[in-house]
């Protein structure tokens, strides 16, 4: 048997959006189940994420720290951001994330993995990426605002994140998952066999 996520889609009988925020919204399907009966399903509709994993030459993974609202905490995560642009290439959105919250730019970028954060209620999908070969951003820092405002900068060894994240201090999705994959990816066929940065994404096709 392979071991590999396919593309379903079970028939909807009726679909509505009682809410719509500013980037995000709610659905509601109903959805027929495999023995004929339909189902209310409600799931927030997402226009899916970029993450990135920037290492540099002393192996020391860049993260901020940040205040999540809905989960009460201030986070350690992973630059990330939001695929404003419908269509929009999430290499070129991932460089943008990275230059906006670290004011840094890299040279070697491959996809690290793509996940669905939580498909059981959202439909967020996300890439995240491998970027090396770091150097400071040229021209003017990004102007913050609202919670990046507050935002905190550090540069931490791979090997701290990895005890960290199993110690159970560490909580972001993107940041737990990047780290046990670069160890992964370490560990297997190497960081050269990952994916190129221009590899398609079905959960979010792009242009090149």
């Amino acid at each position: 048997m392979t071991i590999k996520d396919t593309p379903e889609e079970w028939e909807v009988r009726a679909t509505s959006t009682p809410f719509v925020g500013n980037k995000t919204s709610v659905r509601t399907d109903d959805v027929v189940m495999p023995d004929g009966s339909v189902a209310r399903r409600d799931y927030q509709v997402h226009p899916g994420s970029v993450a990135v994993l920037a290492l540099d030459d002393q192996d020391r993974a860049v993260v901020l720290r940040q205040y999540r609202h809905p989960v009460r905490h201030k986070l350690w995560e992973i630059p990330a951001g939001l695929l404003d642009v419908p269509g929009e290439n999430p290499l070129h959105a991932a460089q943008r994330e990275l230059y906006e919250e670290a004011h840094v730019k890299a040279e070697d970028w491959r996809v690290l993995t793509d996940v669905y954060t939580t498909p059981g209620g959202c439909s967020e999908a996300v890439r995240i990426f491998l970027a090396r070969d770091l150097s400071e951003a040229e021209g003017e820092r990004f102007e913050v605002e609202d919670e990046e405002a507050d935002m905190e900068l550090a540069r931490v060894p791979v090997g701290d994140l990895v005890r960290e994240v199993l110690a159970g201090e560490l909580h972001n999705n993107c940041l737990v998952v990047g780290v046990l994959s670069l160890v992964a990816a370490r560990g297997g066929d190497g960081l050269d066999a990952l994916r190129p940065a221009e590899a398609p994404w079905p959960a979010r096709p792009f242009e090149s």
